[in-house]
């Protein structure tokens, strides 16, 4: 794991010997064809199949709380994803939920590109770091316009607006709200209203 995660959040890493970046295509074809299945835990991140993290009960559950508050606004017309994939240029990442276009039928063949997504979310414990780098610079890059990391350690969550594309991806706003601050909902152009912190957070 520790390997995996060097590769993720260093630029400039070089390795001493040849490898390969698969293209979204490739990691689907491989899904086709049984060469990835469903027992395998990993996704595709920059063109890198990587393993995904194991969940521990506080993630698991900060997500069933978040789930619960931001379903109770979710206005028609969006819909809201639980640990389910989304397609990018070069990643089919998982976010922990991600806020879409509806109807959720339209998914049933493909997953939902970023021209879709209003909001993706990380539920960071012990993964801060890259959440932030890592999924940071490839949300950015695929200009999801609003990246929110439901930071456990610290308590509070971190906003991420405007993003920048290229080799340099990044957002360029960050907020951070904490209790008894409220997190401004907006999906698209619609302001959807806001969610207290403390009803995103275990």
């Amino acid at each position: 794991m520790a390997t995996a995660t060097s590769v993720l959040t260093a630029d400039a890493w070089t390795p001493p010997f040849p490898v390969y970046r698969f293209t979204v295509e490739q990691y689907h074809r491989m899904i086709r064809t049984g060469i990835l299945t469903e027992d395998d835990r990993v996704e595709l991140l920059e063109g890198w199949i990587v393993p995904k993290m194991p969940h521990n009960p506080p993630h698991d559950g900060t997500i069933w709380i978040a789930q619960t508050a931001l379903l109770a606004r979710l206005p028609p017309g969006w819909i809201l994803r639980v640990q389910s994939a989304i397609t990018t240029p070069d990643s089919e990442p998982e976010p922990d939920l991600v806020i879409a276009r509806g109807p959720g039928k339209r998914y049933l063949t493909v997953h939902p590109e970023p021209k879709e997504i209003a909001l993706v979310i990380e539920v960071s414990d012990t993964t801060l770091t890259d959440d932030r780098e890592a999924k940071g610079r490839l949300y950015a890059r695929a200009r999801l316009p609003v990246y929110w990391i439901i930071n456990l350690p610290d308590s509070k969550i971190e906003v991420y607006t405007e993003p920048k594309a290229g080799k340099r991806a990044a957002y360029r706003q960050r907020q951070e709200y904490s209790v008894p601050l409220s997190v401004p909902l907006i999906l698209g152009e619609t302001k959807a209203g806001k969610v207290a912190v403390r009803e995103l957070l275990p």
